[in-house]
């Protein structure tokens, strides 16, 4: 059987499940809404039910899919059910429910479909957007493993080059038709090279492709392939510092549904022999009657200017010389920015629509804030502030309406490099500016009183403005600790997974088994009768919007027709290009927050295996085995490091050291430090300052701000960094004084990190104390304490912490005595690992 035969036969019987589901859907009058993915244990976890009927009881039950047991009782909240088209709505929260398993709500006789709770459930997400990608190349298509395109282009709108024929293949076609834009391509690169640099982990990145997007390895994560293959063809799309192309083709490309190899549109020099490629004039652009308005070239240029400074910094290792390239291009593209101010858009032809991108400081920002972000340069700081002053917030989210795609990008992730400034002043302010955004956009959705917390505006590609939402609420939760807008970005996320009016995932064949989109417009969905996996598809739109956009004929009867009498519209549909179409720049966009939420769940894996003390911090690793984690912990005095490194060495184990910025920068530790991270040891945090952060008297009273907690990690953090300590790989924090507080413990978590400390009930960490102190234990008193407490209590999954530097005073050090202690904890059975 040929491919597209065995493709075909999966298509049909997708549909034929999809129709059985629909048809039963159909007869019910009542629903209940849930993320088809799952929730994360420690997430805001809110399901929606809306009835067609009215009803007064808000009890819900979340009961386990295996025994039908009940395990939670709640109350709903009545929301605005006519926003939808309903006559009931409840917003029915469940957060306390945090144990793994799979569970089912049952409200009003209404049964959920059945959803887990599991720290792994978005594993694989952020890869799964790539499958998308490498079906949208261009030059060589790897999903069809044939090339296309491969006579691109003739320069057309250029003063002197008109006509002329110049090499641009690659890239990635934009959506379903075979168009490709600077600005969509550019963003998905700059979004997925951000994503890379956020979580640069390989086992969340995955190597499974080659270069060419083949199934194989080549050594490097898909995503940097991927990224590779749009920064290639923009280096093409920029020739030379002045000289720069917007798009390739327009839209006469939209003649028909076809394979890209078979592109035989005639664009003026013959049938498939080449696509017009459109040079950047800064002025307004249009081969006939229809205009666009431009009047500059800064968003262009800007965002060439930010993809090739971020992807300089990446690649700058990987491949040295194709940095050289990307950074001497980052510069001339932020000159030529500076040169022309103003938007540039995409030109149209036979129809009026473009992208009608008006706002383009916030390219300037960007470009800017991402060449400070790399060099700590404060000239790029003045720049990236003074353009960053300009827009506050995305006009989207202070308006809450938009022409296609006329504020774009639609998130400004120049605003989260400045809030990341060193200078408290500039951080300050663009951590306010991104609450700015948040705060209009949760507004209308409480003005609404929407059941499912959505102020998003149902436009052209409005999932697209969903994934920036929560990309900037992950991002300013990260930043600033304010748990504020958590439940909003959580009702957004579960939108895009089925916690939406129409029960369907926004992303195309994902989750495997729930409601997602088989049937978009698209060419493979079209002719191949495949589905477009991975792809994030355009999204509800306003029903104005829908009845007056050109050519949109629906091929099928409407699945989801009990659900179109609300504020919008969605048709899981091949005739609806408006709602239902993939799209790949908002697909790159998600790679940034889906690769977030894996990584959260590992951190929250953690815990599950670990004993958690009544402040949140983990105090005993994996209870189930004889293992025990020591664990070493200094500010300035560092003296014993030496003799606990030979001791280690001597038994053969690895232990963890906790260092302060404090003593990092001390050159007479550098050496021993030196040599902990050769040995292999662990390596973490400890503070910068080694500041206090709770109140001794009022564990609750927390004595640092959000901002100097955070500004004084991320300076620790910076200090382990100058060792080539890789600190995306550091997962545990110890707090100074060992001493914190629920606050400060789901703030460490913000940055990525689980916070531990020893195992409650253990005294050893005493040995800092000095016989003039009431509280002062000998080192007898702390090893005869702490193996009458194994003896009792045991010391599976145990921190037993020793501080490696104590006051001269003291001169009865506990880790001269670490060899005793390690030999006597042997014999009973116990091993030693590091975290």
């Amino acid at each position: 059987m040929k491919i597209s035969e065995r493709a075909e036969c999966r298509y049909l019987l997708i549909v034929w499940l999809t129709f059985t589901f629909v048809g039963f859907a159909c007869a019910q009058k009542s629903w209940v809404r849930i993320n088809q993915l799952g929730y994360l244990p420690g997430s805001v976890k809110t399901a929606v039910f809306i009835s067609q009927d009215e009803t007064d009881n808000l009890t819900f039950e979340i009961k386990d899919a295996k025994s039908d047991a009940s395990v939670y009782k709640g109350k709903g909240t009545k929301t605005n059910a006519g926003r939808w088209g309903m006559k009931t709505a409840l917003r029915l929260p469940f957060s306390p429910v945090e144990k793994d398993g799979q569970y089912y709500i049952e409200i009003n006789g209404t049964k959920s479909p059945v959803f887990k709770i599991n720290a792994d459930v978005y594993n694989g997400s952020a890869d799964f957007l790539l499958k998308y990608m490498r079906q949208q190349r261009c030059g060589f298509n790897p999903y069809l493993d044939t090339v296309c395109h491969q006579h691109d282009g003739f320069i057309v709108d250029h003063p002197t080059r008109t006509g002329e024929k110049i090499d641009v293949r690659g890239g990635w076609h934009d959506a379903s038709d075979y168009l490709q834009y600077l600005p969509t391509s550019a963003n998905a690169t700059y979004q997925m090279l951000f994503a890379w640099q956020q979580t640069p982990d390989k086992t969340i990145f995955k190597d499974e492709h080659d270069a060419a997007g083949k199934k194989g390895n080549n050594g490097i994560p898909d995503i940097l392939d991927e990224i590779r293959w749009g920064l290639e063809w923009m280096v093409r799309m920029n020739p030379d510092s002045a000289v720069m192309f917007n798009q390739i083709a327009d839209d006469r490309d939209h003649a028909s549904m076809r394979y890209p190899s078979r592109d035989f549109v005639d664009y003026g020099w013959g049938k498939g022999t080449g696509r017009p490629v459109y040079f950047i004039t800064g002025k307004s652009q249009g081969l006939r009657e229809h205009k666009n308005r431009t009047t500059g070239v800064s968003s262009s240029a800007a965002k060439f200017a930010s993809a090739f400074a971020l992807g300089a910094d990446i690649f700058k290792d990987m491949d040295p010389d194709f940095s050289i390239i990307l950074k001497e291009k980052a510069g001339s593209a932020y000159g030529f920015a500076e040169s022309d101010l103003g938007n540039f858009q995409t030109a149209c032809v036979v129809s009026p629509y473009f992208y009608e991108e008006d706002n383009w400081v916030d390219d300037m920002e960007l470009a800017a804030a991402a060449k400070y972000a790399i060099t700590k340069d404060n000239s790029w700081l003045k720049k990236a502030d003074y353009w960053g002053q300009l827009e506050e917030i995305t006009p989207w989210m202070e308006l809450g309406r938009a022409r296609h795609y006329q504020y774009y990008p639609f998130v400004n992730l120049g605003h989260f490099y400045l809030s990341q400034s060193n200078d408290e002043v500039i951080s300050d302010k663009y951590t306010g500016f991104m609450k700015k955004g948040l705060e209009s956009i949760l507004k209308r959705a409480n003005e609404y009183n929407d059941p499912f917390l959505n102020g998003i505006p149902f436009i052209w590609c409005s999932n697209n403005l969903v994934a920036a939402a929560i990309t900037q609420a992950q991002l300013y939760y990260q930043t600033s600790g304010d748990d504020t807008y958590l439940e909003m970005e959580a009702a957004l996320r579960d939108w895009l997974f089925g916690c939406n009016p129409w029960g369907t995932s926004m992303i195309c064949g994902f989750p495997e088994n729930g409601d997602s989109p088989l049937r978009s417009h698209s060419f493979v969905s079209e002719i191949i009768k495949d589905v477009p996996y991975g792809g994030l598809v355009d999204g509800p739109i306003y029903k104005s919007i829908y009845e007056n956009l050109r050519g949109i004929h629906l091929k099928y009867e409407d699945d989801y027709a009990p659900f179109q009498f609300g504020a919008a519209v969605y048709h899981d549909d091949p005739g609806d290009y408006s709602s239902n179409e993939p799209t790949m720049d908002g697909t790159a966009s998600l790679s940034f927050y889906l690769s977030t939420m894996e990584k959260t769940g590992k951190i929250q894996k953690k815990k599950t295996k670990s004993v958690i003390d009544n402040q949140g911090a983990t105090v005993r690793i994996d209870t189930g085995k004889k293992v025990i984690h020591l664990i070493f912990s200094a500010d300035v005095a560092f003296e014993g490091a030496p003799s606990i490194l030979k001791v280690l060495n001597n038994n053969k184990i690895k232990g963890s050291f906790f260092l302060t910025g404090n003593c990092l920068r001390m050159k007479e530790h550098q050496p021993v430090i030196e040599e902990i991270i050769r040995k292999g040891h662990y390596i973490g945090g400890h503070s910068d300052k080694h500041i206090l952060y709770a109140s001794w008297d009022n564990r609750e009273k927390t004595l640092v701000s959000t901002d100097s907690l955070i500004n004084d990690f991320r300076r620790n953090m910076g200090e382990l960094a100058r060792f080539g300590v890789d600190i995306n790989k550091v997962d545990y924090y110890l707090p100074p004084s060992e001493w914190y507080n629920r606050e400060t413990v789901r703030l460490i978590e913000t940055q990525g990190q689980v916070t531990i400390n020893f195992t409650s009930g253990l005294r050893t960490a005493a040995d800092y104390t000095t016989p003039d102190m009431k509280n002062y234990m000998s080192s007898q008193q702390l090893i005869d304490q702490l193996f009458a407490f194994e003896k009792e209590n045991g010391l599976n999954g145990a921190i037993i912490l020793i501080h490696p530097g104590t006051h001269d005073s003291r001169t009865d050090k506990l880790y001269l005595r670490l060899d005793e202690i390690i030999k006597g904890l042997k014999k009973k059975g116990y091993s030693f690992d590091r975290l």
